[in-house]
């Protein structure tokens, strides 16, 4: 990723904050905003880096999946009703309760990704096409299943919704966490340590392993890595697989993590815009975190002016609406999708099925 666009994301995420430090400062100190702009952002763009984490496991071993959507919301529900099943009905405590949910969230996007790699790489499907029925068959079953379940008469739960047994605690960075105003930062939950853990580690297996050798092989030139002994569908499959345990990661961030319960279609879009940053930051791990902070700054900065919509001015009177300031991610994305922001350059066989 160049130079350019690490200046892009500085000077996006420079006027977001700035908007908010210009709005609060009368009320409360820059820093305190700054470090909480901080702390948020890093929290909200979890699911946005490990879909795009997701995404560039499956791209650059040529196999393009736009249904990163549908695995998140289907790791978001059989995650959530793990946890809850493990609590509620077999008595587990709260915290294996919590983590057995993790582990189901994973699964199920492993279960959702083998699903798509079977229609893209064994059967060719086109994999736009099969990315869009992975996301129609998660709607539909989460939807399905969440009403049988709890909502239709005679459910196992009557009717009544229960939640699941809390949400996964903060984990304090020993020293860094302790640090006066900037402390914060560092007090982060599960999934979000290991989503930036997962970037760096990411970063490593693509660019210095003999494994992240071959996949970009696969990606880029098939044909040639077929022709010196590497199993192109073996490690397309292996990969999307990986990149589904990513996307099922993501996905329980927003039961297990956020909020310890389960609404339909609750990712809104983030498995779009997780695709938006990995294209943003060129299909590398460090560029598409850093692309994922600027859309988690845009939401961080709707969350922390609801704390000072009344120090809004009249002419910034927009501001006060919500739905309009929870734009910003999404009007970015449109941005960066036409091209605006620079050209970027796939993997030279993305998307196209090998026959070999």
């Amino acid at each position: 990723m160049d130079w350019r666009r690490f200046g892009v994301i500085a000077l996006v995420i420079a006027i977001l904050f700035g908007v908010v430090v210009l709005i609060g400062k009368n009320q409360t100190p820059p820093m305190v905003i700054i470090t909480s702009m901080l702390a948020t952002t890093i929290a909200v763009a979890t699911p946005l880096t490990l879909g795009a984490l997701s995404g560039i496991y499956c791209e650059r071993a040529g196999v393009v999946n736009i249904g990163i959507e549908g695995m998140m919301l289907a790791a978001a529900f059989f995650g959530w009703l793990a946890s809850i099943y493990m609590n509620s009905i077999f008595g587990f405590a709260p915290m294996p309760s919590l983590i057995v949910g993790v582990i189901a969230a994973v699964l199920s996007g492993a279960l959702f990704a083998l699903l798509h790699a079977a229609l893209s790489i064994t059967f060719k499907v086109d994999q736009i096409i099969g990315g869009t029925v992975i996301n129609i068959l998660a709607i539909g079953i989460t939807g399905f299943l969440n009403r049988q379940l709890f909502f239709e008469e005679g459910s196992i739960f009557g009717g009544n919704v229960p939640h699941a047994p809390g949400i996964l605690p903060s984990i304090r960075v020993p020293l860094l966490a302790d640090v006066p105003t900037f402390g914060r930062m560092f007090d982060q939950q599960p999934i979000t340590i290991a989503a930036i853990a997962l970037v760096f580690i990411t970063h490593y297996v693509l660019f210095y392993t003999r494994w992240g050798l071959r996949t970009r092989a696969v990606g880029e030139h098939p044909r040639a890595a077929d022709t010196v002994g590497i199993n192109v569908a073996r490690m397309r499959y292996a990969n999307v697989i990986i990149g589904g345990c990513m996307a099922g990661l993501g996905g329980a961030y927003f039961t297990l993590q956020s909020v310890p319960s389960f609404e339909p279609l609750m990712t809104n879009g983030r498995g779009f815009i997780s695709l938006a940053a990995m294209i943003f930051g060129n299909w590398t791990p460090i560029g598409a975190w850093a692309a994922s902070l600027v859309f988690g700054t845009a939401q961080a900065m709707q969350i922390n002016l609801q704390f000072f919509r009344e120090l809004i001015l009249p002419e910034w009177a927009f501001l006060k609406n919500s739905y309009i300031v929870g734009l910003a991610p999404y009007i970015l994305t449109m941005l960066i999708l036409t091209g605006i922001i620079g050209k970027t350059t796939p993997p030279a066989a993305d998307g196209v099925p090998y026959e070999k």
